[in-house]
């Protein structure tokens, strides 16, 4: 018997492993640096045709615990430990906005920014996606440049802009921002247009520092 098992062991061993499947390997990437992320980003023409916000159902409660997708975000990125009263209303905390550099006590100053905006997510291939996939997309809590809490008036100063027309007023952002771009149309599978790749290339010349990393989404 044990000579049975030990030669059925060794034919075993002698097989080649089989590599693992693609998409196990391409679950977390390695740190890119920002000009190889950007290289890495599909393009396509952009189409705005069929948008409608509602197409994106956001801020919904995913996980039942009471608190909204909009809730999770200033929980998870104040800098003390926030009042929170019932219902999971959040009347006071402390969170940085680094679009523009401002501190923020009150949660009713700030927005939970699409790091890419639903419309610019729509132009860069949702429009193809199912309701599900979309609602999945707009309420992202498993990558944490996917949303971010900023001041209202950087926000809507923002709107749905890429980065050729839109950049964070504070310079020491912009490399952040934008390999936080990159790193969420990445993990979406989001492409670009040429104006769009034109800018983050030149964004990505001048952050030799900044290097992107990115999950993909389920």
């Amino acid at each position: 018997m044990f000579s049975k098992i030990a030669a059925v062991a060794a034919v075993l061993l002698a097989l080649p492993l089989a590599p693992a499947p693609a998409f196990a390997r391409q679950l977390r990437s390695e740190p890119l640096s920002m000009a190889a992320a950007v290289d890495l980003l599909p393009s396509a023409a952009e189409s705005r045709a069929g948008y409608q916000r509602i197409s994106f159902k956001h801020w919904v409660d995913a996980d039942r615990d009471g608190c909204s997708t909009r809730a999770e975000v200033l929980i998870n990125e104040s800098r003390v430990q926030p009042t929170i009263e019932p219902g999971c209303k959040l009347t006071a905390g402390e969170w940085y906005s680094f679009y523009d550099g401002v501190t923020v006590t009150a949660p009713g100053g700030l927005d939970i920014d699409h790091m890419v905006p639903l419309a610019e997510a729509w132009d860069s291939g949702a429009s193809a996606w199912t309701p599900e996939r979309r609602e999945t997309y707009a309420n992202d809590l498993d990558a944490e440049s996917s949303l971010v809490a900023v001041t209202a008036r950087t926000n809507r100063s923002k709107a749905d802009q890429d980065p050729a027309d839109w950049l964070p007023p504070l310079l020491d952002a912009r490399c952040t921002y934008a390999a936080d771009w990159v790193a969420t149309k990445l993990r979406w599978k989001l492409t670009v247009d040429v104006r769009e790749r034109a800018a983050l290339a030149e964004v990505a010349a001048g952050c030799g520092q900044e290097s992107v990393t990115y999950e993909m989404a389920p």
